[in-house]
This record gives C-alpha cells, sequence and structure tokens, in this order.
C-alpha cells in the first residue's frame, strides 16, 4: 500500500522537506494573533507619548519652558526673554516576555487546537502589564512636587482627595462603590478645573477607573442622558459613559489600587514602577504627561527543540515609561488625609 499524501497546514505552496517549511505558516499565523490581541486590549499605549529608538538603552525628551508677552516702547531695544529648559530621561525596562512550551504528546493527543488560545493569552498579558506600568507612571506623576523648569511651580502633580471635591463627610461620601458615582463626578469636574489652571490642552483628556466605579457614573440619569443627548447619534450602547467634564471615561482591571513594590524593572537602578495606590480611586491625564520609548517592538518567536520534544513560543517587547508632565497628572485618592507617596 503506497503512502498518503498529506495537507501540511504550515506548508507554504507544498514547499516541505523541513521542519522549518512545514511550520513557516504557523510562525505568521501564531504572530498574527498576538499583535491582534495586544492591540485589541492595550489602552493606555496611545494615551502616552511614544518614541522608538533603534538603539541605545534610554531616550531624552525635551522639557521646555513658558515665555511672556510684553509691550513695547517706541525705540527700546528688544533683546528677547530667555526660555528655560530641561529634559527627561527615560530608561528602557529589562527584557519583557511572555512563553509557553507544547509538548508533542500533549498536542496530539488534544482534541482541540490550543496554540491559538494560547497566541491570544501571551499577547494579553504583555498588553495588561503594559497598561500597568503606563498606570503606575501617571500616579506618579500626580505625586510630583517637583517643577522641571524652574520658576514654573505650577508644573507639578495634583492629588484629589474628598474634601478637595468639596465633600464634607468623608465617613459616608466616598470615591469608590457603586453608590457614589455623583460623588466621584465631583472630582472630576474638580479635575478638568485643575487641568485648566496647569493649562493642559483639554483635547485628549481621559480618565480610567475600574468597572465598579465606571458602572456607578453609568448609573446616573444626568451623565447618561446629557452625554446622549449631546452626541444625538443613534444606536450608542446601553449604559455607556463617553466623557465628564470634556474627560473621555475609560474602564480598566489593570488600575492599581495596592502598594506596587514588585521587582525593578532594570538591573542596577531604581524601581521606577514602585508606587503606593492604595486609595486610588481614578487617574485623570493628558497623552503628554507620560512618555513610552520602545526599543523593541512587539515580536515573536517559535521554535521546534528536538532535545524536549515540543515547541516554545514566546512573544517579547523591550520598552521603558516615564513621567513628562506632571501637570497634566491628576490622582483623585478616596482617603483624604493619606498620600499616595512612592516608596
Amino acid at each position: 500500500m503506497s503512502d498518503a499524501n498529506p495537507s501540511r497546514l504550515g506548508q507554504t505552496d507544498l514547499t516541505g522537506g523541513s521542519w522549518a517549511n512545514d511550520n513557516s505558516l504557523f510562525l505568521k499565523v501564531f504572530a498574527g494573533e498576538v499583535l491582534t490581541s495586544f492591540n485589541q486590549q492595550v489602552l493606555m499605549m496611545s494615551r502616552s507619548m511614544v518614541r522608538t529608538i533603534n538603539s541605545g538603552k534610554s531616550a531624552q525628551f525635551p522639557v521646555i519652558g513658558r515665555t511672556s508677552a510684553n509691550y513695547h516702547t517706541p525705540g527700546s531695544q528688544i533683546d528677547g526673554d530667555a526660555i528655560a529648559h530641561n529634559e527627561v530621561i527615560i530608561n528602557i525596562d529589562d527584557l519583557l516576555l511572555s512563553s509557553t512550551f507544547i509538548a508533542n504528546i500533549d498536542e496530539a493527543k488534544n482534541h482541540y487546537d490550543v496554540r491559538s488560545a494560547y497566541s491570544e493569552q501571551m499577547g494579553v498579558a504583555l498588553a495588561n502589564q503594559m497598561d500597568k506600568h503606563i498606570f503606575q507612571q501617571f500616579i506618579r506623576g500626580a505625586n510630583e512636587t517637583d517643577a522641571a523648569v524652574t520658576g514654573e511651580s505650577d508644573r507639578v502633580g495634583t492629588i484629589i482627595d474628598r474634601t478637595d471635591a468639596g465633600l464634607t463627610t468623608p465617613a459616608s461620601d466616598s470615591f469608590l462603590g457603586q453608590a457614589n458615582g455623583a460623588n466621584l463626578v465631583k472630582a472630576l469636574f474638580t479635575a478638568a478645573q485643575t487641568l485648566d489652571e496647569k493649562n493642559v490642552p483639554r483635547e485628549g483628556r481621559f480618565c480610567v477607573v475600574k468597572p465598579q466605579e465606571y458602572y456607578a457614573l453609568a448609573n446616573l440619569d444626568s451623565i447618561v442622558s446629557a452625554d446622549f443627548a449631546r452626541r444625538n447619534v443613534g444606536g450608542r450602547e446601553s449604559g455607556m459613559v463617553f466623557q465628564i467634564a470634556g474627560i473621555e471615561i475609560l474602564m480598566s482591571n489593570n488600575l492599581p489600587t495596592t502598594a506596587i513594590t514588585t521587582a525593578q524593572p532594570q538591573a542596577g537602578t531604581s524601581n521606577r514602577h514602585a508606587i503606593d495606590a492604595t486609595e486610588t480611586a481614578a487617574i485623570v491625564g493628558h497623552p503628554s504627561a507620560v512618555g513610552t520609548v520602545k526599543l523593541m517592538d512587539l515580536a515573536t518567536e517559535m521554535e521546534y527543540q528536538i532535545n524536549r520534544q515540543g515547541t516554545l513560543m514566546v512573544a517579547k517587547y523591550a520598552c521603558g515609561h516615564g513621567v513628562l508632565r506632571p501637570e497634566a497628572c491628576v490622582l483623585i485618592q478616596d482617603n483624604e488625609t493619606a498620600t499616595a507617596t512612592n516608596p
């Protein structure tokens, strides 16, 4: 009896003869699935200033001070006003990766495809970690008390507690929980006013809350109805909150609400991502607040290992994050006595 002539699902145009040829399409599918799930899941990369470098360990972001306008006296010399400059250096963190190993024997016994599910989860894991790091930088920025430019004391971060939002009974007037959406709205208007006073652009402002607080806002008829009337669009998803005080409202489970003291992301440096976010109710910011430096963009590798009789799958990137404009960072904090100071 002659051998069967199988259709190899991983072959490109019947170019077989080696493991690489027999699996060439699998790698492309794997890479595409990781990239798709990463792009669908990541929330914060587009809400930071992204810069890509080809080599090196850090990138420089310029900080430029303000100038003023003055009336001219006829005949007097115009010398020009000096504008202060500074810089922010953002270092690249160590390589961040998500990996899995699939044994041949397990894959042969299994009755459904796991590679697609695994690749999706790897993309989601990397996206979640990027969001967490950027959130942590926004909270660090809100705690920043030193202006990057001398003489511009307002270019520092902002923490809004219950008193700042006009609430006088902290025991009941919390920002957290399903019953306290109206209190959070007050804080958001306070945040919008603060950003206006610090000359932060209105276009692109956003707020991130956890699901419980998001749906507390969505339960407010005044917010949802007013937004619906303003947009005047059909087919709007029921219960969605788009904007409050001109601030886009976003939801994420990755917003930190605990003290973060995990291992430093770069050997030999201080842990830039360590923050105490115990009382965090929301963050409000602008994309100019935090910078993201990409050295190695999202990439994937897949290798069959004969000595282990299985396939190693890896997804990875090398990025760094840091605060650029602390005046564009606002932390809405539930506890009016605590300050979310960075350890």
